[in-house]
């Protein structure tokens, strides 16, 4: 049986909000340092381009008004296949400067 639209929504919501928590008074030098806590952001920052990835599958339309959502699948697919090679920098920077505003389309959208 496929899943509802909305379930992965609300999985991308709830990753995008637990990453938001996790990062709450932490800088960059703190993320550095943590392998605990790069571990749970990469890991997060895979379940939003996986979900967001089966969104696409099972309603497009829905799926299309997330704004990057190839770069969001992409930046997934980074984490998971070049797992060796990952930028702490680049995961840092996405966290602090995309995050918040993905947050506010996922949740307009799961209210919609």
């Amino acid at each position: 049986m496929r899943r509802d639209a909305r379930a992965y929504l609300w999985d991308a919501l709830r990753a995008a909000e637990l990453l938001s928590e996790f990062s709450e008074g932490e800088d960059f030098d703190a993320y550095q340092s943590n392998a605990m806590l790069r571990s749970a952001v990469e890991r997060q920052f895979e379940i939003i381009g996986e979900a967001l990835n089966q969104l696409s599958k099972v309603d497009g339309d829905l799926a299309a008004q997330v704004p990057d959502l190839g770069r969001i699948v992409a930046f997934r697919n980074i984490l998971i296949h070049g797992y060796a090679t990952v930028d702490d920098a680049l995961v840092w920077q996405v966290l602090t400067e995309r995050l918040p505003g993905l947050i506010g389309v996922l949740r307009r959208l799961q209210d919609a």
